[in-house]
């Protein structure tokens, strides 16, 4: 048709006189638009056609679709199907301003506002006071004590932060966590919680007893090919575990005014003849803490006394820390002189690689072994003996020294470390001294079957307090069979995934210096 008015312009023709060819093109042309409608849609054509300028955005006139959007995002529907997850309880109405959209002057730079979509309860004592936090007159920590109903601060301070930051938060669940049971134990300032998978690998068979391992994670994969190895070990007639020692440690580090009068407390303390009062000043804070020995280090002045003692089914981290106080209560008398200039010197050492945790131990010192059988290997693992062997020498051992590695010797345990950590209420930071970990491989029986081991000298676990006592982590820890504590023998819950207790009475010759349980009526002798 272009090409024909064109031409018909050059000669001069009348355009409103049409041939038949140009008749049918026309036709052609409209069809084919109303065809493109019904294809579309009246409203695909409209959002094109009738599109408003930006300048129109967040006007008043948008008020009503605002309180629509509002409603939309307020359904219920089920996680990971929509971006936003409604909280169970009835959505109210807000009072929602109008977003009006100003032009940025050049010393002001343009703020992005999000919708705020989560339906909450607000009262008009709420509103003041959220005007009150927002305003910096009400401190947001001290929500909790001046409500004295801890759900509704944590909804007051996330209401008040989303007008503070103009940021939504209505992907972060505020309903189904009893915020109770974290004040002053878990969290400050809560806002919500995160919601991590929780998947199962097993059953585990070790020390004869099978185990379902749950491990929360957003890592695919993982928890697939930790059940793939459980399998290979079950298919193999288990593993077997042995607890070499359980221990947790404290350093303070404390400063004299000469290096000779530090050397003295050092010697002091390392004296056995005085390891009796020493132990009874650490031992009075605790019914469960007992002190083991104390190992001190000198740098110049300063002098860094590393306690260990047992901590019951507690990861003991507090527990040690009030003893070691204690004692240093008790050194004041004899040595007055004595600065004490902080209750962790670093030579614990606590949530950083360190080579005494290595060396040493802190928390539990394990070492687990199995023997994979050559058809499993080959069934299960899809590999052979010789080459899982050859790698573990050339990537464990030689890759992880020419890294300088500390601790390292492995392929990835930190992953199931830390997966089995949030799970179960640990410390996720501990994690770190947790996975030192050194992975040994052996062909036996002339190459056909493998002989696998992993020595941790520090995990440091715990079935009470912290994030254990949350209901999540506390239906982990009691699909483990490990909740709460053993009140027959405390400490036998931490003690479960190996089923062996450390007995120094076996090792009297490695260590003279222990003092040995003589009660009657311990039913697990043990060192003092």
């Amino acid at each position: 048709m272009l090409a024909r008015w064109r031409e018909k312009i050059r000669n001069s023709t009348p355009l409103h006189i049409l041939t038949f060819p140009e008749i049918v093109s026309i036709f052609a042309f409209i069809t084919s638009f109303i065809y493109m409608l019904g294809f579309f849609g009246i409203d695909f054509i409209q959002s094109l056609i009738l599109r408003p300028s930006p300048d129109v955005w967040g006007t008043h006139d948008d008020e009503e679709d605002e309180e629509d959007l509002l409603i939309e995002d307020a359904r219920k529907v089920p996680c990971g199907q929509a971006l936003d997850c409604a909280a169970p309880s009835p959505p109210l109405k807000l009072a929602v301003e109008p977003v009006v959209v100003v032009v940025p002057s050049p010393l002001l730079k343009p703020k992005a506002v999000d919708e705020i979509p989560f339906p909450t309860t607000l009262t008009e004592e709420d509103e003041e006071i959220i005007s009150s936090v927002v305003a910096g007159r009400t401190p947001s920590y001290s929500l909790e004590s001046k409500l004295g109903d801890c759900k509704r601060a944590v909804a007051i301070r996330r209401e008040a932060l989303q007008r503070i930051t103009s940021k939504s938060l209505s992907g972060l669940p505020l309903d189904g966590l009893d915020y109770e049971s974290i004040l002053g134990q878990c969290c400050e300032m809560p806002i919500g919680y995160v919601q991590i998978p929780v998947g199962v690998a097993g059953p585990l068979l070790l020390d004869g007893k099978e185990y379902s391992v749950p491990m929360a994670t957003t890592e695919g994969c993982l928890v697939a090919s930790t059940n793939r190895g459980c399998k290979a070990i079950h298919l193999s007639g288990g593993a077997s575990s042995v607890l070499l020692r359980d221990a947790m440690t404290r350093a303070p580090v404390v400063r004299f005014g000469t290096a000779k009068r530090a050397a003295q407390l050092k010697l002091y303390l390392e004296d056995p003849a005085n390891f009796e009062v020493v132990s009874m000043a650490f031992n009075k804070s605790s019914r469960f803490g007992r002190l083991q020995n104390i190992k001190c280090a000198l740098a110049g002045k300063n002098l860094y006394m590393r306690f260990s003692c047992g901590t019951g089914d507690a990861m003991g981290m507090n527990m040690v820390s009030k003893g070691v106080q204690n004692v240093l209560d008790f050194l004041q008398n004899d040595f007055p002189d004595m600065d004490v200039l902080g209750i962790s010197g670093n030579y614990c050492s606590d949530k950083k690689p360190a080579a005494v945790n290595w060396i040493e131990g802190r928390g539990k010192s394990v070492v687990c072994e199995a023997i994979i059988k050559g058809d499993v290997v080959r069934k299960v693992l899809k590999t052979k003996v010789e080459t899982l062997v050859e790698l573990n020498m050339l990537k464990n051992l030689t890759g992880s020294a020419m890294a300088g590695a500390l601790g390292g010797f492995n392929a990835h345990a930190s992953n199931i470390v830390s997966a089995i950590f949030i799970a179960t209420g640990q410390d996720p930071a501990q994690n770190i001294e947790s996975s030192h970990c050194i992975t040994m491989m052996e062909p036996l029986n002339g190459g056909e079957d493998l002989h696998v081991s992993v020595t941790m000298p520090s995990i440091e676990v715990g079935t009470v307090g912290g994030g254990t006592q949350l209901a999540s982590q506390s239906a982990c820890l009691n699909l483990l069979g490990v909740k709460g504590a053993c009140r027959e023998t405390p400490g036998r819950q931490r003690k479960a995934a190996s089923h062996h207790c450390c007995r120094f009475c076996s090792c009297r010759g490695a260590f003279p210096h222990v003092r040995h349980c003589s009660r009657t009526a311990c039913p697990e002798p043990h060192a003092v």
